[in-house]
């Protein structure tokens, strides 16, 4: 196998759990700084995203054996937080990087893992190519992989909402083979018969360049092809981490909005004349209001700790009890993390008046990144799952959503 042409330099490798988390506080401060300016323009963030490949944070779930540093859940879940506290566009487009490595952890060869370990490593990125347009459901995979008589396969198909993608080295697709078999074909980003088209023009998360993906023929190896479908033939924690990476991002919008409202009413509010006190700090009602809005955040805080808790212990002993309870766990922290966000965002313009609205702060950016972020996919389906499991003992399905 050979690597696409980057011209990413060469990335650190991060040794352990604390360096990643201290990395992931310091790049959500420098992120932070510029992330109201990169959406209102649209910039699309590539030197942030190469400064965050150069530090190794993209290679921290690589295995041990492979010269990761293969952090847990907990750690992995708390570095996309805090990426997200600063620009939840940022934290988002590597979220499909991290559930592509595990693609690999899961299912791949030992030849497939120890050349794409050493590529994410180097500091290359994974993209994706997953949801389609006008198909009956988001599982309804139309994208083929088709055999050829060299022996590898030839990649034909169209994919949208691909976060990711246009920044990336590699971009994992997901098609249909043989018996409409799912697997996974990792591409170069640059391979003959391969369009990255950024036509993503969201409200929100407005610079994930979540686009287009045209597969004309694309050729693909043997070698670069993973068989995902058998990862849904047992116990798995395939879902599970992903959803737990998408209620982190949530978590850590709930967060970011709350320290700009508590910001914004300490340095810029004026006090409501009725409350008889000569700063906004001071008046009872928003000291409520905050009240009730920090035991938001903090809960769901504590629930996506909690399930990445479930995920590690499910990852040590992995049956289908720990992994349904992985499943329920995170389902919960996404459930609390989407209301928090898209509440407190929204909260923001209540507690800091007039004022907040105005186009040239942005303070909007929030709200809008968190609508839209929790459409990725309906909670009422993950309180469904909930439900039934407390109920009746039920499992929670096997698939990548859950």
């Amino acid at each position: 196998m050979t690597a696409p042409e980057s011209a990413a330099s060469p990335a650190h490798v991060i040794a352990d759990e604390a360096e990643a988390l201290a990395v992931a506080a310091e790049l959500a401060e420098v992120f932070r700084a510029g992330a109201a300016r990169r959406d209102a323009e649209r910039a699309l963030p590539r030197t942030e995203l190469d400064r965050l490949s150069a530090t190794g944070l993209l290679g921290i779930t690589v295995p041990r054996a492979h010269g990761g540093a293969d952090v847990p859940a907990r750690v992995l879940a708390e570095v996309v937080r805090l990426l997200a506290t600063g620009d939840a566009s940022l934290a988002q487009i590597p979220q499909s990087h991290f559930v592509y490595i595990n693609v690999l952890r899961r299912q791949g060869t030992p030849e497939q893992q120890k050349f794409f370990f050493g590529e994410v490593l180097a500091g290359r990125r994974f993209g994706n190519a997953q949801s389609e347009k006008g198909t009956k459901h988001v599982q309804d995979i139309r994208t083929r992989l088709s055999p050829t008589p060299e022996g590898g396969y030839r990649l034909t198909g169209e994919k949208h909402y691909s976060t990711g993608a246009l920044f990336a080295d590699w971009i994992p697709v997901l098609a249909r083979a043989a018996e409409d078999a799912l697997h996974v074909a990792y591409i170069p980003r640059d391979a003959p018969g391969v369009t990255v088209v950024d036509d993503w023009d969201g409200m929100g998360q407005r610079t994930t360049a979540s686009g287009t993906v045209r597969l004309d023929g694309v050729e693909v190896p043997a070698d670069r092809v993973v068989p995902h479908h058998l990862t849904f033939e047992g116990p798995q924690l395939h879902g599970a981490v992903a959803q737990l990476l998408h209620a982190a991002i949530d978590a850590g919008i709930a967060s970011a909005a709350l320290t700009e409202a508590a910001e914004f009413v300490r340095t810029k509010s004026r006090p409501w004349f009725e409350s008889g006190h000569d700063t906004a700090v001071e008046d009872p009602l928003l000291i409520q209001r905050f009240g009730e809005l920090s035991l938001a955040v903090r809960a769901a805080d504590a629930l996506l700790a909690a399930a990445a808790g479930a995920v590690d212990t499910a990852a040590a002993e992995l049956t289908d009890d720990t992994a349904a309870e992985a499943s329920i766990a995170v389902a919960a922290a996404k459930v609390q993390a989407a209301t928090a966000a898209v509440d407190t965002s929204s909260a923001l313009f209540e507690v800091a008046g007039t004022r907040a609205a105005l186009d040239s702060l942005n303070l909007h950016r929030y709200w809008r990144d968190a609508r839209t972020h929790t459409l990725h996919d309906p909670v009422r389906w993950k309180v469904q799952h909930i439900g039934r499991y407390v109920l009746t003992g039920t499992r929670p399905p096997r698939h990548g959503l859950l």
